[in-house]
């Protein structure tokens, strides 16, 4: 209803319904919660706006926009995550970078791979870093906590690539290989 929502709690394990009183709310949705509307079809009615100009209460300065190589995390169709077992910042960016490049895709990290050094903390994926939802998410050398699966679990199709069988990604995978990640991702990436 107007005043009732619902909202994930506890890293994402329950979904706690909120009511609020407040006349303005303020909410946030996930971009891919949902899927894309039709380009056609729509029924709503586009309507002129007339401007009062400019009012002096604010001056534009200027624009400082980063500029990167591979798509925004948040907004990456796929994303190649890596996490420690990769060892060092190294082969982390040896072995995920090549991967990302070949696929278009953005580039992401676990929390022990980011407080490793191995990556920046703008990678960081999971409950204390960014949420995401691609189409394609492929986690390498990453275990599964649970504050990562938080950040990810809403990801259309999951890869999850680990020498441990027993890892907790693999629950929530839905294509799990299990191999060394330093035989396994070179070979994937020159197939590709």
């Amino acid at each position: 209803s107007e005043d009732t929502f619902t909202r994930p709690i506890y890293a994402g394990n329950a979904i706690a319904t909120v009511r609020t009183s407040d006349a303005k709310k303020v909410i946030t949705v996930r971009g891919t919660a949902f899927d894309k509307a039709v380009a056609e079809g729509g029924s709503a009615e586009i309507e002129a706006v007339a401007s009062k100009g400019d009012t002096g209460v604010s001056t534009y300065v200027g624009s400082e926009i980063a500029e990167n190589v591979r798509p925004e995390l948040t907004s990456a169709r796929i994303i190649v995550s890596g996490g420690r077992a990769l060892g060092s910042g190294e082969q982390f960016h040896a072995l995920i970078d090549p991967l990302a490049d070949k696929l278009g895709a953005g580039v992401g990290a676990s929390r022990a791979a980011v407080d490793a050094g191995y990556a920046p903390n703008d990678y960081q994926v999971g409950q204390t870093g960014k949420i995401v939802a691609p189409e394609v998410y492929i986690a390498v050398g990453i275990s599964g906590a649970i504050q990562h699966l938080a950040g990810m679990k809403d990801s259309k199709v999951i890869v999850a690539i680990n020498k441990d069988e027993d890892a907790p990604i693999f629950q929530i995978a839905d294509i799990g290989l299990v191999g060394d990640l330093f035989k396994v991702v070179p070979e994937l990436t020159e197939k590709v």
